[in-house]
């Protein structure tokens, strides 16, 4: 069996027997070559990250040998691009990849740029033989990337001509991620390279499997888990930004309820302000947390809808059953209800993007449904605060 050259970095010396692929143009590396050979593919790399730990030479040039095995940085990144918008930048180069010691025999998966994706990916296939291809989703993950376009058929088609993987392995087929499939004609795929494209189970962890059994995935495989504590990592993915935010919203708060015929008047801004800052930060944690949370619980299939549901259960009773509105304004109190509503539902629309709850289609429908509605509800809120105002003005 063919193996292609490989040069233990510790060493320096060709770690097995060193052939080269029939097909390819470049041939064995040869121990004066060892330098030029170990620099990243591209000089994509500043320097060489933890994650990579040899390089080969093949037919499509210089291809990183990444680990398994997560470092400490791995995990600090995971947590970073949970918790803000650090995901948007945690991407690899995209291109061609190489675990364990694959040769021209070994399986290809497919994956996104997106580095947590392609972390999970290369953990869960420790002590596989196999080739990573990457695709440059823009740092989005396979399924968010699927629905947009870019983990598509023509970036695939791009990534398997321009790595030259049909001089590398001697097969043609390539595993695509399930949640991918939305964005990849497989028809279209082998008609122009050659290559079949057979759709992997949803999760990675069910690679082994999956291969075990000759290419094919159970019920159990298809089925997309989606679990509390998989969710409850998710959660700041929304509730960092929202928190971000309410700073801003606060000031807009105070100054509407500051605003007197005279000018802003700061002690009138955070008496009758304060109950709509808790009301906030109540919106917040209900769209955020608490709708996230109990997810499957929650009647409907709307995530707008369960958001009302949130906002409601919290909304009336602070509004109708504390201290919070005293003067007994029916219009202050209604502004608040229709405010803390509108809040955790928009907030919980917003987590479709972090789940397989729905499909693209379903979010893009309900948006179209929902936004309207959030924007009616923030000025039906608007115009109650206003009469009220005008209200203790003597106006009206």
């Amino acid at each position: 069996m063919n193996t292609i050259p490989l040069y233990d970095k510790r060493t320096g010396n060709k770690a097995g027997q060193s052939c080269c692929y029939p097909q390819a143009q470049t041939c064995c590396i040869q121990p004066d070559q060892k330098d030029k050979t170990m620099e990243m593919p591209s000089k994509q790399f500043n320097k060489k990250p933890s994650w990579i730990s040899d390089i080969i030479l093949t037919s499509a040039g210089q291809v990183p040998v990444v680990v398994s095995a997560w470092s400490r940085s791995d995990l600090l990144g995971r947590i970073r691009a949970r918790i803000g918008s650090f995901r948007m930048h945690y991407s690899i180069p995209p291109g061609l990849y190489a675990i364990g010691k694959p040769d021209a025999n070994s399986d290809v998966f497919v994956s996104a740029n997106y580095k947590l994706s392609f972390d999970i990916l290369r953990r869960e296939l420790e002590g596989i033989n196999g080739w990573i291809l990457v695709l440059d989703t823009k740092s989005i993950n396979v399924w968010c990337a699927a629905g947009k376009g870019t983990f598509g058929t023509d970036e695939l088609v791009r990534q398997i001509a321009g790595t030259n993987l049909a001089g590398i392995v001697s097969h043609r087929r390539i595993i695509v991620p399930q949640l991918g499939a939305v964005g990849v004609k497989a028809s279209e795929v082998k008609n122009r390279t050659g290559f079949s494209v057979l759709f992997g189970p949803v999760e990675a962890k069910d690679i082994r499997e999956y291969i075990r059994l000759n290419y094919k995935a159970s019920v159990k495989m298809r089925m997309a888990d989606f679990s509390l504590m998989k969710r409850i990592e998710l959660i700041p993915v929304e509730l960092n930004p929202a928190l971000k935010k309410y700073p801003f919203a606060a000031i807009i708060i105070l100054l509407l309820f500051g605003l007197e015929p005279s000018g802003i008047i700061f002690r009138t801004s955070w008496i009758e302000g304060w109950p709509f800052l808790l009301l906030a930060l109540a919106g917040i944690f209900t769209g955020a947390f608490a709708t996230p949370v109990l997810l499957s619980v929650i009647p409907f299939r709307s995530f707008a809808l369960k958001g009302t549901i949130t906002g409601l259960i919290a909304g009336i009773p602070l509004v109708y059953f504390t201290s919070m509105f005293s003067n007994d304004s029916g219009m202050l109190k209604a502004a608040g209800i229709v405010f803390i509503t509108v809040l955790s539902s928009y907030l919980a629309l917003q987590f479709t993007g972090a789940t397989t709850f729905t499909g693209i289609s379903g979010v893009k429908k309900e948006i179209k449904f929902a936004l309207p509605l959030f924007i009616a509800g923030l000025t039906a809120s608007l115009i109650f605060i206003i009469i009220h105002k005008l209200n203790i003005w003597g106006v009206i």
